[in-house]
This record gives structure tokens, sequence and C-alpha cells, in this order.
């Protein structure tokens, strides 16, 4: 078992969460807005202190429990659905998950 977090445009999450949707034995995912900024050396020099401390982007991150036969599936779909083809596009990492459970009652 793994856990996907994905960060993404907000604007994209409709096109993720429909393709997720389609995928047979997708779990579920959270969803959390979140902001940030990329590293400094990706958008060239900055002079303003102030600038540097509140350039933030919205953003939205996705997590998702997911069993390892349809990681590679999920990743794949937010890759192409999130994707823009420009800088603060996101980030994607997959993590294990020693365990797992639904509560149920």
């Amino acid at each position: 078992m793994k856990e996907i977090k994905a960060i993404i445009r907000p604007g994209r999450l409709p096109a993720v969460r429909d393709a997720l949707r389609k995928l047979p034995g997708f779990p579920g995912m959270s969803i959390s807005r979140v902001e940030g900024f990329s590293a400094p050396t990706r958008l060239g020099p900055r002079h303003d202190i102030h600038e540097e401390l509140t350039d933030y982007t919205a953003k939205v991150r996705l997590e998702i429990v997911a069993p390892d036969e349809i990681v590679a599936a999920i990743v794949e779909c937010i890759t192409a659905c999130a994707s823009t083809g420009h800088i603060g596009d996101g980030l994607i990492w997959v993590t294990p998950v020693e365990q797992a459970r639904f509560v149920q009652q």
C-alpha cells in the first residue's frame, strides 16, 4: 500500500478528480488548500525580501492511500490531467504505508 500526495493547480482539480473517478479500484482522496512557491533558483534572482516572503501561490494538495497495483495508474492520471507545461504545475510523490484501515461503524 502507498500514499500518493500531489500538489496541483486549483483549476486542474476538476479534470484530475473526474479522471481518477474513472480508474477501476480508485479508493478516493482527501483535498486540502495549500500555498507554496517554487525553488528560487528556478525563477531567477529576486531583490525584494518582502516579495520573497509574500509570493505564495494557491495550490491544492491531494492525498490518496491506494493498493500498490493501482499506484502507477493514479500517478500517471494525475500527471496527465494536472500538467499545463509551465513552471508551477506541481509535484507528486509516493511513500510506503505500513498499515491503513477504514474507520467504519
